[in-house]
């Protein structure tokens, strides 16, 4: 129980706050999307470059964890889109969105300060490349098959090739690339540089969990429940039992590493799922519905975990 006060109830009670301030419209629509590009564009990014540029690579780009983790989350995105195959026989495109939201976590803006409150430092690298895993699969696999279906006739190359170029231009994937390019040189950072890193890098989990509750703070529960408790359940209990299945074969689970790949299987759906949907103008309330509902349950689900793991 100590794990949930310790570690869950902040991360949770932040989330909160950023809830509460938008329902009591202390800050309103323009002050969330100006918050999320203040951590996609700018917190986010120094702190996945500062921690990478001064963390060895090999730490980082672990081949088993890599392997290990990409399973789950390919099998996950496989059952996300046979859901909404069958509950409502959906087109590529809908499946694919529906894949993304029982598959992509929460693994930045939720991910990365959880791991980070509960293993410390160590707990950043295996973070880490959760998030290069799962921005592979989400957003060039994902959003291939997407376009595959809206953008029929420009044949599949084209199509990989823009879902390509919309993931090399995330701000996210480019500081993990450039942070291991640096780390890989070993090349030093100047001690001003150092510390501008650290003080940026240090607003990224406060503010991007104050922003997962801004998010919510605007969304109502209203259509697309039943694929949206589909989504949910296949996120956040069919993905971390997965995990736990599949994760053995390739890495201890009583390492640093293992359990924090645990924790990013966990996570509720990723906001980014909604974004991608709205983008496309597919799925966009069955998304929306799937982080709402994720989220509010994992608050149980997360914590629990944590208990399990005996994280203190």
């Amino acid at each position: 129980m100590q794990a949930i006060f310790d570690v869950a109830l902040p991360i949770f009670g932040v989330i909160l706050a950023g809830l509460l301030a938008g329902r009591w419209r202390i800050l309103g629509g323009e002050a969330t999307a100006a918050l999320n590009a203040f951590v996609s564009y700018f917190a986010l990014p120094v702190l996945f470059f500062g921690t990478l540029a001064r963390t060895p690579v090999r730490t980082v780009l672990d081949p088993d964890l890599m392997l290990g983790f990409s399973v789950v989350v390919l099998a996950t995105f496989a059952l996300g889109m046979l859901s909404t195959r069958l509950a409502v026989r959906g087109g590529l495109a809908r499946m694919s969105l529906q894949g993304i939201a029982a598959s992509w976590g929460n693994v930045g803006y939720m991910g990365v300060p959880l791991c980070l409150a509960a293993f410390g430092e160590a707990g950043l690298p295996p973070a880490m490349l959760a998030v290069i895993v799962t921005s592979i699969i989400a957003m060039v696999f994902g959003v291939m098959l997407v376009e595959l279906e809206v953008a029929a006739g420009r044949g599949p190359v084209v199509t990989f090739l823009n879902a390509a170029w919309n993931a090399a231009r995330n701000p996210l994937p480019l500081s993990i690339v450039a942070g291991i390019v640096w780390s890989g040189l070993a090349l030093p950072l100047p001690t001003p540089v150092e510390k501008w890193l650290d003080l940026l890098g240090a607003a990224a989990s406060p503010c991007a969990l104050f922003a997962i509750g801004l998010f919510l703070s605007d969304k109502s529960l209203r259509h697309g429940l039943a694929e949206a408790g589909l989504a949910t359940l296949i996120k956040l209990l069919v993905q971390p039992l997965l995990a736990a299945a599949v994760l053995p074969y390739f890495i201890d689970l009583k390492s640093v590493a293992g359990q924090a790949a645990l924790v990013m299987a966990s996570l509720p759906t990723a906001a980014t799922a909604f974004v991608l949907a709205k983008q496309f103008d597919i799925q966009v309330e069955q998304n929306t519905a799937s982080v709402l509902l994720s989220t509010g349950f994992s608050v149980v689900s997360v914590s629990a975990l944590l208990v399990w793991l005996r994280v203190t």
